[in-house]
């Protein structure tokens, strides 16, 4: 395994990532910590623009991502928008000073709150994703009297091979409409007095590693574009979502410069901007989750697994026992070719068989020894919780040689001073 792959490497047997002692960090802050790579988030976000720099283009970081503020100013200072799927996440873009007519609302389920927010505020456009979504917006613009932009979200049933709990351009998702319904929702749309059509859009699914089902999608989407021009209906810009993928394990990712030549040539001429919403594809391998060993279990019966229990649960990082997923376990301290090599079971202190980070990795630990889950970067700090009332962990951001905490660890006091324990009612 190349550790570069993670964003971090060994500098004399310790781990760092770019000038910065990973221990250095968990030392100073605590474990569970999660720590992100500015220099990497950077790299990625350049790697994606230069592949799309013949066309024009935008980048919406998907906020759901990594919503940290600092991510999002990162994000906003290398010149994106934002893609959005909840008022909250708009509230943080409008945060680091983000321009509101660069974000994108998607989302199946927007409130009259939500979309009055959002209204209000000025966004890029709406994602339209069914007929009540399109009815509804078009009420809210007019009580507001104000135009409300949209594109139709379109569900080209198109596989993209991969995790079903991640997979969003099939018929059977609930994400986006069918082709035909979109034609007739763009008919509706064109009538309509206080709806301006902006564009088409779709996202497939997330880890998406080859192109080819991304391209089918596009080809299915301007199919649509040459039907509605036949309509007199035209859209300024296609939105090809995101669901790059990055490499976890041993899964291929996305070849970024790959997908834009190949962007390029099916589109030949076409004058609408395309946009994207990358988000793990961004984060991932940029960030990880510092954790300490706390007890470890060797196995004292055949074929029980030896345990090793950190201080990092599933409240912290779920991917893995939603979707098991794998997230390599880097010790902080290299191991050296004659170390005694053990299978461990990585797990956390929740109450449930199903905390657990890692299963059946060869390592050499101990009680107190420091480690990394890598590529957790991305769909870990914003997915916690605090389950078995832990609070969740503090956030750094590292540049060069220095770091900053840039969300503080949360407290027991923090979770209780939204609650009551008397009964009366209001």
């Amino acid at each position: 395994m190349n550790t570069l792959d993670y964003s971090v490497h060994y500098v004399d047997g310790r781990l760092h990532m770019e000038g910065v002692d990973l221990a250095d960090i968990a030392n100073r802050v605590g474990t569970p910590a999660y720590v992100y790579s500015k220099r990497a988030i950077t790299e990625r976000l350049n790697a994606l623009g230069q592949a799309f720099s013949p066309l024009p283009h935008r980048i919406h970081y998907a906020v759901k991502a990594n919503s940290n503020l600092a991510i999002l100013s990162l994000c906003k200072s290398a010149g994106c928008g934002f893609d959005i799927v909840s008022g909250g996440e708009l509230s943080r873009v409008l945060a680091v000073g983000a321009d509101p007519g660069s974000v994108i609302f998607s989302g199946v389920g927007k409130s009259c709150a939500e979309i009055d927010f959002a209204l209000k505020a000025g966004i890029g456009c709406f994602n339209i994703e069914s007929a009540g979504e399109l009815e509804r917006v078009h009420q809210r613009a007019e009580n507001l009297g104000l135009s409300a932009p949209i594109s139709i979200r379109v569900n080209p049933d198109v596989d993209a091979q991969t995790h079903p709990y991640i997979s969003t351009g099939l018929k059977q998702n609930k994400f986006g409409v069918s082709a035909d319904q979109a034609i007739t929702l763009y008919q509706q749309a064109a009538g309509a007095k206080h709806l301006r059509i902006c564009g088409i859009d779709c996202h497939i699914g997330s880890q998406i590693g080859s192109c080819e089902p991304l391209l089918q999608a596009l080809t299915r989407l301007l199919e649509l574009v040459d039907q509605l021009a036949a309509l007199n209906i035209s859209v300024e810009h296609i939105d090809l979502g995101g669901g790059m993928g990055v490499t976890y394990n041993n899964e291929p990712a996305l070849d970024f410069a790959e997908y834009g030549a190949s962007v390029q040539q099916i589109l030949a001429g076409r004058p609408q901007q395309i946009y994207l919403e990358p988000g793990r594809s961004i984060t991932a391998n940029a960030g990880v989750l510092l954790s300490r060993v706390e007890y470890t279990k060797p196995a004292t019966t055949q074929g029980a697994p030896n345990f090793a229990v950190v201080d990092a649960a599933m409240n912290d990082l779920i991917r893995p026992a939603l979707y098991q997923a794998y997230h390599a376990v880097l010790p902080l301290n290299e191991q050296a070719p004659a170390a005694q090599l053990m299978p461990w079971d990585v797990v956390g202190p929740v109450c449930g068989s199903g905390d657990f980070l890692a299963k059946g990795r060869n390592l050499s630990l101990a009680e107190g020894d420091l480690v990394a889950i890598a590529s957790a970067g991305a769909y870990g700090m914003v997915q916690a919780s605090n389950y078995n009332s832990r609070g969740r962990a503090c956030e750094v951001l590292v540049e060069d040689q220095s770091f900053a905490v840039v969300r503080r660890r949360e407290t027991i006091e923090d979770q209780l001073k939204l609650e009551r324990v008397d009964e009366q009612t209001t």
